[in-house]
């Protein structure tokens, strides 16, 4: 089976007050993700590779999983990945769109949480429009997503911003 997972840390809309370790897991194309919720304190423990505070977090186990991987695997944090989100949903299906713009990202830092860390604009990326939904796709939104001659391409985010640090 081809099955990919990555861990990060976020938060949305600017607002650091309430911040999301997550794991997003995919396999054979379908996604699945997986969250709990960090303090700051914490959040920023983990960017500073201070990690015992984790063995003590055993009622949040995707925590205690993090932790296991970054002792075991090496796992580090790599780099920022910032972008403008803009969100819509249709309920039926429970549609979810999104258009993603601004794509930027830290030059050799990864403290996010640090408002002097420089991030700088990831050149040539594209406007991304995602659609994702649960059972269907409504042919109302199937018809409003299509943009004459695209072609659903695959864009990683991550991997436009691992270039430059």
């Amino acid at each position: 089976a081809d099955r990919r997972e990555k861990f990060r840390i976020r938060y949305y809309n600017g607002d650091a007050s309430l911040i999301h370790l997550e794991k997003k897991i995919k396999v054979n194309g379908l996604c699945g993700k997986r969250s709990t919720l960090l303090s700051q304190s914490e959040a920023q423990a983990i960017i500073d590779g201070e990690l015992d505070w984790m063995l003590a977090a055993r009622d949040r186990p995707l925590v205690t999983e993090l932790y296991a991987k970054m002792k075991t695997q090496g796992l580090r944090p790599k780099t920022i990945v910032d972008y403008i989100r803009e969100p819509y949903v249709y309920a039926p299906g429970n549609v979810r769109v999104t258009l993603d713009s601004r794509l930027r990202t830290g030059l050799r830092c990864t403290d996010f949480l640090n408002a002097g860390c420089v991030t700088i604009p990831v050149p040539d990326t594209p406007v991304i429009l995602e659609v994702k939904w649960d059972e269907y796709l409504p042919s109302v939104v199937r018809a409003a997503v299509q943009l004459g001659n695209r072609q659903a391409a695959a864009f990683s985010k991550y991997a436009a911003c691992r270039i430059y640090g």
